[in-house]
């Protein structure tokens, strides 16, 4: 390999010697990079053992610091690495407890797994043993799928689901083993080519039976919805390693406050437009302001401008030309609209709206969901001055922090602009406007009521897709679409909540910013960028210059109701 081809600038160690917290937790990334690479199975305990020592060795080495000689970045990128470490590691227990829940319907895998760890190793060969290896996963495949077939094996649909995750991963490790040694090893290829086929052959089968009769699932993706609910206690681990000082049931009041607030926001615009107080007939009138399809890209393109121009024009936060020029705008499939129903965005923006083979009564829900009047409060949200510039900088700006990044600043930047748009009272100034935005914020409330509801197992997945379509005003296949996102997705249980809770956050933040006459709003805004997306607890540490422990633990009750 001609070396200066790959040649890239290391990382400059301090004057002394020492390892920068920047620089440590590049190296966690790094190493935590090739562990991950090398051990790719994700049920196997050497894997699972190896990461355990890795984050222990971590969390020993991190104690060792003087975190009373760090400046205040460096003090916050220690916060965070340990918050980071210790959780992780917490993830590794939650794993070997749902293996336990899977054992039932995975008795081949530690078989798949030493097979395919002794090739990871290139490991010298017994073709007629790997023959008698596989011939065994066979039969243990058959046997299993007889029991799950007849109705032997009792287990949830989402531990259902989970293992079918893991079937599909060993049936690749699988494939990746035989075609390494197919064709180089005459003996490998006359002993093990027939008993991989068949094993293969079952283990598709079997994940067949695992995603339909168990699970639910449908070849048109549209079967049940599965989730898994974390508990309480989890919930409560989940918050703390995100630095947030309430419980899920605290979260929830808020967001019902938050609710009743904004339906009295609707009542006043539904005044305006002549459905007194039935917001939910002004709400249709709404809906039916959309665009014809050819015409839905020119609409977007004309209000990201304006998002852009806005903060712009009123000196609200920086925009680097170049995050501007350079975004693209494609549609998104129809697939992809099963879960996402409305705008995606980021490094570019994905538009969700009817394709040509749906049914005209699904082209007439996703239009109403993609009107006008929605699409003004959610196309800034992800470009400018949310997703795109937040992602722009962030890719600019300590960028070692890109491992910590939370949703609660991620989505709650993009929200918090809907609020501070909201609070000037001169971008939503129609009564379809304001409407259109309340709309977005209830639905924000929502995901926290629904999604920790179900976590705390109070509520199911279609009542989650009933309260969107009945409190809220959803069309239906947005509602299934969203709901269906959150739950067999890969979010976490926490990621739902992130919107309002990291906007309420960050719109407290500001007020004490603007109090203390340290900044001007502007920079303000553009400072916080270049901190991360962090915990935003931490972003009041570093914006406010406040006192840091290594011990340090969420305390900020930023809700003031």
């Amino acid at each position: 390999m001609d070396m200066d081809s790959v040649w890239v600038s290391l990382p400059k160690p301090s004057s002394d010697g020492s390892e920068s917290m920047a620089d440590r937790i590049r190296r966690v990334q790094a190493d935590l990079g090739e562990i991950n690479t090398f051990y790719n199975i994700s049920i196997s305990p050497t894997r699972r053992n190896r990461l355990d020592k890795f984050y222990n060795d971590e969390l020993a080495s991190l104690g060792q610091t003087d975190f009373d000689a760090l400046n205040q970045q460096d003090r916050v990128d220690y916060i965070l690495l340990r918050n980071f470490l210790r959780q992780h590691k917490a993830q590794l227990t939650s794993e070997r407890d749902a293996d336990k829940d899977m054992a039932p319907l995975l008795p081949f895998a530690a078989v798949i797994v030493s097979l395919c760890e002794h090739r990871e190793r290139v490991k010298p060969i017994q073709p007629e043993h790997i023959a008698s290896k596989l011939d065994h996963v066979n039969n243990l495949v058959a046997k299993v799928h007889e029991d799950a077939d007849n109705g032997k094996i009792k287990v949830s649909k989402t531990t259902a689901y989970k293992a079918s995750k893991v079937v599909r991963e060993l049936r690749r490790h699988l494939a990746e083993m035989f075609r390494f040694y197919s064709s180089y090893d005459a003996q490998f290829d006359w002993w093990v080519t027939t008993p991989w086929k068949i094993a293969d052959a079952a283990l598709e089968k079997y994940l067949q039976l695992i995603q339909s009769k168990l699970a639910g699932m449908r070849p048109d993706g549209n079967g049940d919805i599965i989730g898994q609910p974390i508990g309480r206690d989890a919930l409560l681990h989940e918050l703390e390693a995100e630095v947030i000082a309430y419980t899920p049931e605290e979260l929830v009041q808020i967001a019902n406050e938050q609710f009743k607030w904004c339906e009295q926001q609707m009542r006043v615009a539904s005044t305006e437009l002549g459905f007194g107080d039935d917001w939910k007939k002004a709400l249709e009138y709404v809906k039916t302001k959309f665009v014809p399809p050819s015409e839905q890209p020119q609409l977007v393109m004309q209000l990201a401008r304006q998002g852009a121009d806005f903060v712009r024009s009123n000196n609200l936060v920086t925009v680097p030309p170049l995050a501007e020029e350079t975004y693209r705008t494609i549609m998104m499939p129809a697939e992809q609209q099963k879960v996402s129903p409305f705008f995606l965005g980021g490094p570019m923006i994905q538009i969700a709206y009817p394709t040509r083979d749906m049914p005209y009564d699904l082209k007439q829900m996703v239009m109403r969901g993609n009107n006008k009047h929605f699409s003004k409060a959610t196309v800034f949200h992800e470009l400018i001055p949310g997703h795109r510039l937040q992602i722009y900088q962030a890719e600019r700006h300590r960028s070692h922090r890109q491992m910590f990044q939370t949703p609660f600043f991620i989505e709650g930047w993009a929200m918090y602009w809907e609020f501070v748009f909201w609070q000037r009272g001169d971008f939503f100034v129609s009564p379809e406007d304001r409407i259109g935005t309340m709309f977005w914020r209830m639905h924000r409330c929502a995901r926290i009521i629904l999604s920790l509801n179900f976590h705390l197992g109070k509520m199911q997945p279609q009542e989650c897709i009933d309260i969107l379509v009945n409190w809220v005003g959803h069309e239906r296949s947005t509602a299934e679409g969203e709901v269906r996102r959150w739950l067999n997705g890969d979010y976490g249980p926490l990621y739902q909540i992130a919107y309002m809770i990291g906007a309420l956050q960050l719109v407290e933040l500001r007020k004490e910013v603007l109090r203390s006459k340290r900044m001007t709003e502007k920079e303000f805004h553009d400072r916080i960028l270049t901190y991360g997306a962090i915990p935003n607890e931490l972003v009041r540490a570093l914006a406010l210059d406040l006192d840091l422990k290594p011990d340090y633990k969420a305390k900020w009750r930023f809700y003031k109701g």
